[in-house]
């Protein structure tokens, strides 16, 4: 699928029809996680992929209503330098929101450190996927060596009563993808996902995507496998709201749309 991104025009199609799927399931407000460097590289072009993007996620919310930011992301299987690279282009653009790392968690964090302290001081929010093939130590680190505030899937963390303690302390949402963790067959089935767990233990948990399904799909999962009411869905919408990176007044208008819709 990846060489079928050629040139800008590729990127920045995919990423104005992203904003007209979003907008056709309701979606508001996405933040949307790119391995530019990875693009850019391949092409033998740093800059282009992430410009196009951009353009294309613009000119989607111009046309389709849905405010969009971007996080990139870098493997921890690559390098620091590659990490550095990436970085520049991300602190140049307003529409990028954050920075993050991503891939296997067998690869600490540790090295990067001094990457992301820069990516901090830049502005950019962090966020970093821990707790999804490895156990809570990724998790350990995601806040202290990443200074993460949001932890993407996290599906480990109830393991490990330090992580929760400090998440629940914290309320730093857990992004949890429960189709792609049985697609990477970290979980058996659908209706086995951990996903009540961090929810009784007191966290803050969201509902997310890794684009192999649409978020109002992965809704209706967890409505159908937990036996989420209205009420019980509207959790994790809120907290993806009060999580988010999104401006003030943006964030309350939507969670106000959320309380109209459960009035309704």
């Amino acid at each position: 699928m990846r060489a079928l991104l050629r040139d800008h025009r590729h990127f920045r199609r995919a990423a104005e029809e992203f904003c007209q799927d979003e907008a056709a399931q309701g979606v508001r407000c996405a933040e949307v996680t790119f391995t530019a460097a990875a693009h850019g590289e391949r092409l033998g072009d740093p800059d282009t992929p992430l410009e196009a993007v951009l353009e294309g996620l613009a000119a989607g919310a111009e046309r389709y209503g849905v405010h969009t930011r971007v996080i990139p992301d870098h493997s921890r299987r690559r390098s620091v330098g590659r990490l550095w690279r990436s970085l520049e282009p991300a602190a140049r653009y307003p529409q990028v929101i954050a920075f993050g790392l991503a891939g296997d968690e067998s690869y600490p964090a540790a090295p990067f450190a001094e990457v992301l302290q820069a990516a901090r001081e830049a502005g950019l929010h962090l966020v970093h996927h821990a707790g999804e093939t490895a156990g809570p130590a990724g998790v350990r680190e995601a806040p202290t060596v990443g200074h993460a505030e949001r932890t993407g899937h996290g599906i480990r963390v109830p393991e490990d009563p330090v992580p929760v303690a400090e998440l629940r302390r914290r309320r730093a949402p857990l992004e949890v993808r429960p189709s792609s963790h049985v697609l990477l067959e970290l979980v058996p089935s659908p209706a086995e996902h951990p996903l009540p767990r961090p929810v009784e233990a007191g966290l803050t948990v969201t509902v997310n995507t890794d684009g192999e399904t649409s978020s109002a799909a992965e809704y209706q999962r967890v409505r159908e496998n937990f036996g989420y009411s209205d009420a019980g869905l509207a959790d994790p919408a809120r907290a993806s709201v009060e999580g988010g990176f999104a401006p003030t007044g943006l964030k309350a208008q939507v969670s106000a749309e959320i309380d109209q819709r459960l009035s309704g």
